[in-house]
């Protein structure tokens, strides 16, 4: 496993703070998002052979119940997450998670290659640009066999005011960023979900990437 200088960025000291806390109590699971989910991630990766999927940054796990629900619990679920509050409701949710950490995405517990698929969802947008680097190379060094991207588009690196905050959300062209750090990643696919559609997805751009 690649050794890397642990760095608390800004970002996560918020992210581990009262505001993320906030956060927990604004996404909490409810019955109807079940259909939604599910067709959105069917979209995404409902198409592959997967044996276990790691997401990095699950928070309460929404999207794991979805893919659960997608795959009839076949797959193994493992998930980071760094804030307290979030990882203790996620480990308290009904899911069937194999293995799950209360630590964030730069140091993920994990050998090189050993989950077929890792995922973000809305997560790199709240990573500075000067550490996004860091976290793309250690989701892809986890990955056996698949990268899914998605996350807030713009064609040119800029920066949002989130929740009356500067410093906490940077929209990107995600899936070129990936390319050109990592050349050797193939894409298999790209989409949007649509908010007016899939209600709980705010008008997001995936990727899906072959390692």
């Amino acid at each position: 496993m690649i050794q890397q200088k642990r760095k608390q960025t800004g970002q996560l000291r918020e992210w581990a703070s009262q505001f993320g806390n906030d956060y927990v109590e604004r996404n909490e699971f409810e019955e109807w998002k079940i259909g939604p989910g599910v067709e959105a991630f069917r979209r995404m990766i409902g198409g592959l052979e997967l044996d276990s999927i790691l997401e990095v940054g699950s928070n309460i796990g929404l999207n794991l119940i979805f893919i659960d629900r997608l795959f009839d619990g076949k797959v193994k679920l493992h998930a980071v997450e760094p804030n307290k509050k979030a990882y203790d409701r996620l480990v308290t949710n009904k899911i069937n998670l194999t293995q799950s950490w209360n630590c964030d995405g730069f140091h993920i517990p994990l050998p090189d290659a050993s989950v077929d698929l890792v995922f973000t969802n809305v997560v790199l947008i709240h990573i500075a640009p000067d550490d996004l680097g860091r976290i793309v190379d250690e989701i892809v060094r986890v990955s056996k066999k698949y990268v899914l991207c998605s996350e807030y588009f713009s064609h040119t690196p800029e920066e949002k005011p989130y929740h009356g905050q500067d410093g906490l959300l940077f929209k990107r062209d995600f899936g070129s960023f990936y390319l050109d750090r990592h050349p050797s990643l193939q894409v298999l696919d790209y989409g949007f979900l649509w908010q007016r559609e899939l209600k709980i997805f705010d008008d997001i751009n995936w990727w899906l990437f072959a390692k």
